[in-house]
């Protein structure tokens, strides 16, 4: 039997996203990066996003409160961010990547297509299908990343009211 978690997300408070967005530039200060505002405005994006956000995204979302914000910066921060564990690659369908805060533990992403709205899962049952290809294969296999695309509910019914009102006309 296979079970599936799904983890919701809740809307953090103003607390939680600034306690959140403190930890993430103590990590990053104590890892040797100095805290300009720049750097500040990008952590705060990402520590307070649950979607998922490809460095433009980020970019844009960041310059609303540092404008003197560079791309480069953007893409140095998360490549920092990403090997201190805060944050993870997403891979996407149409085969570039974007970023989302890390999860707990082993889990996986179940992501919307269509707003990017990104969820955690964790449950699956992937150990004898793992296992089989690498005896199959000869690997030795140490990880696995599984993320799966879909419309979530809040896009399918706007899809649909969309639908009707076109319908109508």
């Amino acid at each position: 039997m296979k079970m599936i978690f799904i983890i919701k997300w809740r809307r953090a408070t103003e607390q939680e996203e600034d306690t959140t967005t403190t930890l993430w530039l103590n990590k990053l200060e104590a890892s040797g990066y100095r805290l300009t505002a720049p750097r500040r405005a990008v952590v705060k994006v990402m520590a307070q996003s649950h979607f998922i956000l490809d460095p433009t995204q980020v970019f844009l979302e960041s310059r609303r409160s540092c404008s003197s914000l560079g791309l480069v910066t953007v893409y140095r921060t998360l490549e920092k961010l990403e090997e201190l564990g805060l944050i993870q690659r997403v891979h996407r369908e149409d085969g570039c990547h974007s970023y989302i805060a890390a999860g707990q533990g082993h889990q996986h992403l179940l992501i919307c297509s269509s707003c990017n709205k990104a969820e955690y899962f964790s449950g699956d049952d992937l150990a004898p299908l793992i296992e089989s290809l690498g005896a199959e294969l000869g690997y030795e296999i140490k990880d696995h990343w599984l993320q799966l695309f879909g419309i979530c509910s809040q896009c399918q019914q706007k899809n649909k009211a969309s639908e009707q009102i076109q319908g109508t006309e």
